[in-house]
């Protein structure tokens, strides 16, 4: 890879850790383990849904971490969770186990004794939740997407860089456990190993049809609707719309709502073109236009986008890594019709990543047959990188990167920083679907060019004042 090159890679790997070192004084000592200290990092759970379970097995499962409280407007959810925790640490032989149940997230930010919070709510809540946390001096799990809009993204990177408070986004796919096919082939197009990237397709999968809008139900009587509605616009429950009642690990009909999640595009889109930001160099970048079309569902429970056609157009990147399509720009492509996964075409050749198990390997090119996690267009593309190459940050475990990061006060493996950026990749597919036409994007100034309407459409208004995380 040229130098100049090499030097772009240590620059914006640096700039994520940039912000640490603005951490007040007090947290700073503690964090370095110097006397005084605490010996485990104090950690509450925020969401107790499908999602949430996991992200609280993966905290419990860290020698760095202690819970002590977890946090849900649903009240069996809540219950749940406790159970969860309390149940964990039993196991391991403690006889006196208490971790606190809150249903009011504000409790958790007013409590001296909690080092740091896993946000796992629905991805309308993520912002105003995690700015709050960030003001409050709190280091920060928070599952993907970022946030809902570009708007709290962007005030979501400044709080945690006003604080230095670690932030470390759910975006597992940088993280060798369990999908190393992504870490591997981000690595090798980083190296130039392909050569010039002329293009880059992903397919994301689709979002099946809901039926007909059902007619509004009674809130159960252990849910809070209108904190769990929080920023987004008021409306009647539907069970389909919320989570289901009857399961804990049951998908949630939110995800398929465009009130409170805005379907694939920001759903696998999160991973998938963060991973894309990531192998071309563009992490703290992103592309100069995109334009989309795409089928949305009408007059049904669900409201997102099933069929979908997106470009992005990325300017030409230093060295190897990118650029050299016609106009010096790299195409990006998202189509539907794609198998679900990144595939990456060079001048020297392609590599595709996808989730799942086995990759051709130089020495056994038919190993993993053709449906490998890894694979490309000739299996020496996949011998092992020089010593000399540049290296990703190292991950072996995404919740385990952000506690050592919490610890040892340096960047995480998915720093706030480079997740706005590829939330608001995610969010410019989703609105060019919407307005059905070409964006003119600037990446540097993070504004349309020329386009109010756009540009009116980076921030949705929060139906409460309480509520809105750009304040």
């Amino acid at each position: 890879m040229p130098l100049h090159d090499r030097r772009h890679f240590l620059a914006t790997t640096l700039a994520g850790g940039a912000a640490l070192l603005l951490l007040p004084r007090g947290l700073r000592g503690a964090a370095r383990g110097r006397p005084g200290a605490l010996a485990t990092i104090q950690v509450a759970q925020i969401g107790c849904g499908r999602m949430g379970r996991e992200d609280l097995k993966g905290v419990l499962a860290s020698p760095l971490a202690r819970v002590v409280a977890v946090c849900d407007v649903d009240a069996k959810r809540l219950a749940a969770g406790k159970a969860l925790a309390e149940e964990h640490y039993r196991n391991r032989g403690e006889s006196a186990v208490q971790v606190a149940a809150v249903a009011d997230v504000r409790e958790l930010l007013a409590r001296a004794d909690i080092d740091a919070l896993v946000v796992s709510t629905p991805d309308h809540s993520h912002g105003w939740i995690a700015v709050a946390a960030a003001r409050a001096g709190k280091h920060l799990y928070v599952q993907k997407p970022l946030t809902y809009d570009v708007a709290e993204a962007l005030a979501l990177r400044r709080a945690v860089q006003a604080t230095g408070v670690v932030l470390q986004v759910g975006s597992q796919q940088r993280s060798s456990r369990p999908w190393d096919s992504f870490r591997t082939a981000a690595a090798l197009v980083r190296n130039g190993r392909i050569g010039v990237v002329k293009e880059v397709r992903v397919g994301l999968g689709t979002d099946a049809p809901s039926g007909k809008q059902p007619a509004a139900m009674a809130v159960p009587p252990h849910l809070d609707f209108d904190r769990w509605l929080g920023p987004a616009p008021a409306a009647d429950y539907m069970e389909g719309r919320v989570h289901p009642q009857e399961s804990l690990t049951g998908r949630p009909g939110w995800i398929t709502t465009e009130a409170y999640g805005l379907g694939m595009i920001t759903n696998w889109g999160a991973h998938h073109l963060d991973l894309v930001q990531w192998a071309l160099g563009r992490e703290l970048s992103g592309p100069r236009r995109v334009e989309g079309r795409a089928d949305f569902m009408q007059d049904e429970l669900w409201t997102v986008h099933r069929g979908y056609r997106v470009e992005f157009a990325y300017p030409g990147a230093p060295g190897g890594a990118a650029g050299g399509a016609a106009d010096g720009a790299t195409r990006l492509l998202l189509d539907a019709t794609f198998e679900v996964g990144i595939e990456f075409i060079g001048a020297e050749g392609t590599l595709f990543c996808t989730r799942g198990a086995g990759q051709v390997t130089a020495s056994d090119p038919g190993a993993a047959g053709s449906k490998a996690a890894l694979r490309a267009s000739d299996a020496k593309l996949l011998e092992p990188l020089a010593d000399s190459a540049v290296t990703l940050p190292p991950s072996a475990d995404h919740y385990q990167n952000w506690l050592e990061a919490i610890r040892d006060r340096k960047a995480p493996v998915a720093p706030v920083d480079q997740a706005a950026r590829s939330h608001t990749v995610c969010y410019l597919g989703w609105l060019a679907m919407k307005l059905g036409r070409p964006l003119d994007w600037d990446p540097a100034t993070e504004q349309f060019r020329n386009d109010a309407d756009a540009a009116s459409r980076l921030r949705r208004a929060p139906r409460k004042p309480e509520y809105d995380a750009t304040a």
